[in-house]
Formats: C-alpha cells, sequence, structure tokens
C-alpha cells in the first residue's frame, strides 16, 4: 500500500533491506520500480531470481571501501560485471556509507563506475 500511495509523486520507488536475499521476488512484488540488493547477494543471482527486467541497485559491500584500491577496483569490476549489461542496475553500496570511508575513495569508485562502458 505504501509504494501504491506515492505512485503519483513521480518519484522512483526503491524497496531496499538487509539480509533480504531470500525474499527479493516479494519485495519486486511489493510494487516497486527498483529492488536494492544488499552485498550478501551476487547482483547475477538477484538477477536471475528477479527476472531480466527487473530493475536493481547495489550492492557493493561498503566494507571493500575500507580496504586497498586495487581491491576495491576489483569488488567495483565485479559487481559492474556481474551486472550483465543489462541497461536495469543502479550502481550503489549494499548498504550505507559507513563512517570511517574516505570520501576520495567514493569519488574514485564513482568515476570508475562512469568509466564503464553502457552495456558491458
Amino acid at each position: 500500500r505504501v509504494f501504491e500511495g506515492v505512485v503519483d509523486t513521480g518519484v522512483p520507488r526503491i524497496h531496499f533491506g538487509v539480509g533480504t536475499g531470500e525474499i527479493l521476488p516479494l519485495m519486486a512484488d511489493a510494487g516497486s520500480d527498483v529492488v536494492g540488493v544488499d552485498w550478501r547477494v551476487p547482483l547475477d543471482e538477484a538477477r536471475r531470481r528477479l527476472g531480466p527486467d527487473a530493475i536493481l541497485q547495489g550492492n557493493l559491500d561498503p566494507a571493500v571501501c575500507l580496504g586497498p584500491l586495487e581491491v576495491i577496483e576489483a569488488e567495483v569490476a565485479d559487481v559492474l560485471a556481474r551486472n550483465g549489461g543489462h541497461p536495469g542496475h543502479v550502481f550503489n553500496l549494499g548498504h550505507g556509507v559507513l563512517p570511517e570511508i574516505d570520501p576520495a575513495v567514493l569519488e574514485r569508485i564513482v568515476a570508475q563506475v562512469h568509466a564503464f562502458p553502457l552495456g558491458a
């Protein structure tokens, strides 16, 4: 009912939860436009569960952002690759930004995502 109640706002309706991998289909059926996927479920597995037309948000593990740059870059590349070129993907952390994360790391992640070829 909540998603139905805000449909006229024109704002994308994102359904996100942590530890909700087993109920992703129920979340999609609740009426959202986008289903948020936390870091515990690989993005390709979430897409398998929800179908190729699902719009997904996620799902880099926020703790990865505290690691070495080469690990961060590899993990970002993995999330992007697991999307499999589907147009319905909003790259995001698989939860929130930890207070200890250096904003410069987030800037590097954004640059890497923007440099990734669409449809790849």
